[in-house]
Order: structure tokens, then sequence, then C-alpha cells
């Protein structure tokens, strides 16, 4: 089935959702899990005029959601559940067999975490496939949107038909494009739509799921199983490395005296390389990136095709977060005007921002749980702010304490390491927070102030490849 591109996209407004046409035809579709993509998928789908029933094994989760609580911080997406829900068009079961009998088509959006070998765990998929086969009343259309590696589709398609019976099952891989604290408008506004089939019958269902983001002129990519399942991961590793390469330009800018920003617009000009991902950090995380990248080099190992590439921006991602503790120690020792060697025993880090990014409650992979326990071991007492992410980092991250209060944080501070962008972090007026801290040292990983201003108001600081004023 070769691959093609509709005519280019014609945005939308984006202060205007999109809405149901009457022509469009209504599907009914399950969709199994209700954790991030399942349940910000389903509900968005609802929204469009389909006919979504979520299923997750937890009966308490289900009677929370059916109540409107949602378990994930994401803006917006308590209203698209509500609305759905009072309209009659999302509802949640625990009961995966009558969910899947009341439809024609199921999705599969579990978990695929990684395992303790790299590889994705499909245990999930494997089962929810089980399941839906032995539950199947009739042919169902059987999507995957789930990340996974090549091939699994096909395994998805074998399992059925081992359990299955007497029914016909057509499969589809249908992969995800939502970044965390954007997955609303990611949905309903996307780049492009990306579904592959092993039958023109999968196809056509899946066009009339779709058919609203079609006529709106959203470029969809219809292909093959296996190269859909692989355009995600290439999407997820060709953005890793971009962050991981504006990280190590960074620290060549700290080598000699060149300013990151100015070096990221001008590269970024350049539409061959275009402005994403080309802000320096404390290294990429969250539940995609870190898994998919080493998924990728896996995969592309057993396959003989080993991709160096991506094995060198795992190596790069990791280092450089490390080297972000010793050079945040170093820092802290010259400010303070103590030896280089153990200079956090006894001092009292304040590390604002948990999550691995801003609007969300992540902190799978965030730079947090790597820094914070380093500064712990080196004998720092870490207390860590965040909006949302405070009890998550409290479950992963050893003694350290945790506050939703930004001056509880400051207070008798002897250093502050900022490592989320959260609009509240970017906000902090530092002239009016200095009498709270023991010391007026800043290290920030996300590049928020101006290094000018700083100076000023006569701050130890340091950001990510940008010079200081002499």
């Amino acid at each position: 089935m070769p691959k093609r591109r509709l005519i280019p996209h014609r945005r939308w407004d984006s202060c205007l959702p999109l809405q149901p046409k009457n022509w469009v035809k209504i599907m009914k579709i399950a969709m199994i899990g209700t954790g991030y993509v399942g349940l910000v998928t389903g509900a968005c789908l609802a929204k469009i005029g389909h006919e979504i029933i979520c299923v997750d094994h937890d009966d308490t989760k289900v009677v929370a959601l059916r109540g409107g609580t949602i378990p994930i911080y994401e803006p917006g997406l308590d209203n698209v559940v509500a609305e759905a829900i009072g309209k009659g068009q999302l509802s949640f079961t625990a009961d995966l067999a009558q969910a899947v009998e009341s439809v024609d088509v199921v999705f599969i959006a579990v978990g695929t975490p990684q395992a303790s070998d790299g590889r994705s765990d499909l245990s999930q998929i494997e089962t929810a496939a089980k399941q839906i086969a032995k539950s199947a009343n009739g042919d169902k259309l059987v999507v995957v949107k789930s990340t996974v590696p090549v091939g699994t589709c096909r395994r998805v398609g074998r399992i059925l038909g081992k359990h299955g019976g007497s029914h016909s099952f057509r499969v589809a891989s249908n992969p995800e494009f939502l970044r965390e604290g954007n997955a609303v408008s990611d949905f309903m506004q996307p780049d492009r739509i990306v579904y592959g089939s092993n039958t023109a019958e999968a196809e056509a269902v899946m066009d009339e799921i779709y058919a609203q983001f079609e006529a709106d002129n959203v470029p969809m990519v219809k292909t093959t199983l296996e190269t859909s399942e692989l355009i995600k991961y290439s999407a997820n590793a060709f953005l890793a490395a971009k962050v991981a390469f504006i990280n190590e330009m960074a620290n060549l800018c700290d080598a000699t005296g060149a300013n990151v920003e100015d070096l990221s617009l001008g590269i970024g000009l350049d539409e061959r390389i275009g402005k994403a991902f080309l802000k320096p950090g404390p290294g990429y995380g969250g539940s995609c990136f870190p898994k998919d990248t080493l998924a990728l080099t896996i995969l592309a190992q057993e396959a003989d095709s080993p991709s160096r590439i991506i094995e060198s921006v795992v190596d790069s991602n990791s280092n450089h977060i490390r080297r972000l503790g010793r050079k945040i120690a170093d820092f802290c020792a010259d400010s303070w005007g103590e030896e280089r060697a153990n200079p956090l025993i006894d001092k009292r880090i304040a590390v604002l921002g948990l999550a691995f990014k801003a609007n969300t409650d992540d902190i799978r992979s965030a730079a947090s749980t790597v820094i914070a326990p380093l500064l712990i071991k080196q004998g720092a007492s870490v207390i860590g702010f965040d909006p949302e992410a405070t009890q998550a980092a409290e479950a992963v991250i050893d003694h350290i304490e945790t506050t939703t209060d930004i001056d509880t944080a400051l207070t008798g501070a002897d250093a502050v390491v900022v490592l989320t962008e959260w609009d509240v972090i970017k906000a902090i007026e530092w002239a009016e927070k200095r009498p709270l801290l023991n010391a007026p040292v800043v290290i920030d990983l996300r590049n928020l102030y101006a290094p000018e201003r700083m100076a000023e108001l006569e701050y130890h600081y340091l950001s990510l490849g940008r010079p200081n004023p002499a």
C-alpha cells in the first residue's frame, strides 16, 4: 500500500475547537486503556462526535473518571471529558468484554514501558489483544495506538487470529503525536495524522474515523503497518537528536565564550533545520524520548542495521545530565568561596521544577530524578518546588522535601537550581526573593532569566551557553 499525502494543511483558528459535522459518520469505538494517550484520544474522538467507551481494569479509576476526576494533569482535558460525558458521547467501564461487544472498532492504548533489557515491554499489548479476541462477537478492526516496535501490529494480528475463533480481525497502526501539556490542542490541530493498515477495508474505516480532519486538509499519511510503527520512533529519535545537539553546542559555547541563544537563532532560521527543539536545557525526559530512543537502537541492532547516530544521542543525553550535577556543585563552591571538594555538605538547595517539562505532572526520566539525588548524595538537603508534580517526585526521589509554594522552597536556600519552565517560575522577581535566600546563587538550566538583570541584582548566576556580563 503506497504512502500518500493529501493537499497541504489548512489550520483552523486555534481559538475555535473542531466541531462535529453532520455528514461525518459516527463511529462506536472502545478505547482500551485510560492512561495519558488513551484518555486524551478517547475524549477528543468523542469531542468530534464519535461514541467512545474507555476501558480500564481499575474499578476505582473508572468510578472517578465517570465523575469527571482526571488522574493526570493536562490543561483543558477536564473540560473536554466533562463536555463529552454530558453529551453522552464518552463513557467508562471496567468490563472489557461488554465494551468490545458493543463496538466495531477497538483501540489499544495501554502502556509499553521500558523493560529491564531496554526493549519495550509488550505484555499489556498482548494481554489486551487476547482479551479482545476472546470477547469479540463479530468482526472487528483493532487499532494499535500505543507506541510499539516495528512488527508489533503483525504480532497483534496473529494473537487475534489465534484466540478469536471464527471471527475476522483487521489491524491498523495509528501512532500518537501528543505533547504533554499541549495534548488536547495537538489532537484537535494536528500537524499530520498517520495510520498504517493491512487491508483496504481497515484503511477505509480509519478514513471514516478521521474524515473530519481530512476534510479540513490535515495531511494524512496512509501507509503500511511497519512504516507507521517506525514513523513514531523515527520522529521521537530525530527530535531527541536536536535536543542533544543543542545541549552539546551550549557546552561548546561555554567553553568558547559564544552565545547559544544567538547560535540557536542563526541555525534555526534555516528552514532545513527549523527553530523547534533548539533550546538548551537539562536533557530530554518524559515517557517517550528516553524509552523510544533506546528501543530504536535495540531494534536497529537486532535488524543488523545499527543506528550509530541514535546510540550517540542516548549517550550524549545521559552524559549531559550527569555532567550538570558536577557543574552545579563546582559553581556553588566558587560562588560561596569554598573549596570544590565536597562543597554541598549541609547546604540547602532549592530545586524549582520537578516535572520533566511545564504543564504536566509527569516526572518520568525528568532531570529532577537524576540531579536531585546527585545533590543529596553530595550531602545537600534538597527541597523541590512544583505546582503539580510534588507527590510523584516524593514517590521516586528518596530524602527530598517538596512544596507547592515557591517562597517556602527559597527560604534559607544556599542555592537555587531551575529545572522546569513553569510560567510561575519564569515570573519570579528575584529582587523581591533575595531576602529569603541564604546566598544569592541561581543555576538556571532553562535559561529563563537575563544574565544582565541577574548581574544587576548581584546574583551569582549560571545558565547554559550564555556568557555573563563582564
